[in-house]
C-alpha cells in the first residue's frame, strides 16, 4: 500500500510563481489554485508491503488518486498487480480448487491530516480497507487444526483487510519524515485468527540538497496477534522489517527510486511461515533484495 503522505498544505505549495515580464507594465495575475486532487503512476520491479513481496519478486504496476481538502480531510484509492493469492492457492488443491484469481490489490482510506502541532508537524488519523477482488476462493473450518501451523496465512480466509492508523509527520531542516502506528480491526490479509494485529513503523528522509536526492530509511515491526502453538512448536508470523534507499526527482512529477529492503522472516523447521507460494515454504516472501521503480505524479 501506498504511504500517504498527501496534503492540501503541500499540494497548495505548486503553481507559486507568477511571469516576472507581466509585473512592470499590468498588476500581476494570481496563480491559479493548485488541485487538491492529484493522481499517481508507478513502475516497480518487485511490490513489497511491509517487506514481503506481494508479487512473487516479478514486477508490478501500481497507481491511485488523492483528494485533500484544505480543512485536513482526505479520501484516495491505490491499486496495484500482486500475484500472491491466485499463486498461494488453488494450484491443485482439492481444499480451494484449481482456478483462484485475484490479480489486483485495491486499497481505499479516508482520514483527517492537520499541522496541529506546527508548522512540518502534521498530525494524522485515518481508515484504510485493502480489498482483494477474488473469484474461485473456497474456504475451510476456521480452526485451529486447520488453520494453527504453517498453512495459517494461506487458510481460505477472506484477505480483505481494515485497518485504523494514526501518524505523526515531523520536519527539521532538511530531514523529514513520520511515525505511524496502525492496528487492524479484522484478520489480516488472509490470516487465521489475526485481528488485533499491529504494525508500528517509523521513516526519515534526508533531503541532501544536490541533484534533487533524498535519502531514505525505514524500520518497521509487523505483530500478528493469537500465536499458535501446537505440542511443542511455537507458529509465531511476527517479524521485523526494514529499507534503506534515495529518490531522484528528476522534475515535473517524475521522481526514481532504489532501495534494498530485507526482513528477518520467521520460520519453523526450515519452512518459511511468509513464503513464496509453489515452494514448498523453502523460500522466504521476505528475502533481502533491491527495489527500482519510477513514479509519475499529476
Amino acid at each position: 500500500m501506498k504511504t500517504i503522505q498527501k496534503t492540501a498544505i503541500a499540494l497548495a505549495a505548486s503553481g507559486l510563481f507568477a511571469t516576472a515580464a507581466f509585473a512592470q507594465t499590468a498588476p500581476a495575475a494570481e496563480a491559479p489554485e493548485a488541485s487538491p486532487i492529484t493522481a499517481n503512476v508507478t513502475v516497480v520491479n518487485d511490490y513489497r508491503y511491509r517487506g514481503m513481496t506481494q508479487s512473487n519478486y516479478k514486477p508490478a504496476i501500481q497507481g491511485g488518486f488523492d483528494y485533500a481538502h484544505e480543512s485536513g480531510f482526505y479520501i484516495g484509492n491505490w491499486n496495484s498487480s500482486i500475484s500472491w493469492i491466485s499463486d498461494g492457492v488453488g494450484t491443485g488443491s482439492s481444499t480451494y480448487g484449481n482456478a483462484v484469481s485475484a490479480p489486483i490489490e485495491m486499497d481505499f482510506y479516508a482520514g483527517f491530516k492537520k499541522e496541529l502541532i506546527g508548522e512540518g508537524f502534521a498530525s494524522d488519523v485515518g481508515l484504510l480497507q485493502y480489498y482483494y477482488p477474488t473469484s474461485g476462493l473456497k474456504t475451510q473450518p476456521q480452526n485451529t487444526a486447520n488453520c494453527g501451523t504453517t498453512s495459517r496465512n494461506t487458510c481460505g480466509t477472506v484477505p480483505n483487510t481494515t485497518e485504523a492508523y494514526v501518524a505523526q509527520n515531523f520536519t527539521f531542516g532538511p530531514v523529514t519524515g513520520f511515525a505511524k502506528f496502525s492496528y487492524a480491526l479484522t484478520n489480516i490479509f488472509g490470516i487465521y485468527n489475526s485481528a488485533g494485529s499491529y504494525y508500528p513503523d517509523l521513516t526519515v528522509n534526508y533531503d541532501t540538497g544536490v541533484w534533487g536526492v533524498t535519502l531514505n530509511g525505514h524500520v518497521g515491526y509487523q505483530y500478528v496477534s493469537n500465536t499458535q502453538k501446537v505440542g511443542n512448536t511455537s507458529y509465531n508470523y511476527s517479524y521485523a522489517d526494514w529499507k534503506l534507499g534515495a529518490t531522484k526527482d528528476f522534475g515535473g512529477g517524475l521522481s526514481g527510486a532504489l532501495a534494498y529492503v530485507g526482513t528477518n522472516s520467521p520460520a519453523v523447521n526450515g519452512t518459511y511461515l511468509w513464503n513464496v507460494p509453489n515452494n514448498a515454504g523453502t523460500k522466504s516472501a521476505g528475502k533481502g533484495g533491491g527495489l527500482v521503480s519510477l513514479t509519475k505524479t499529476f
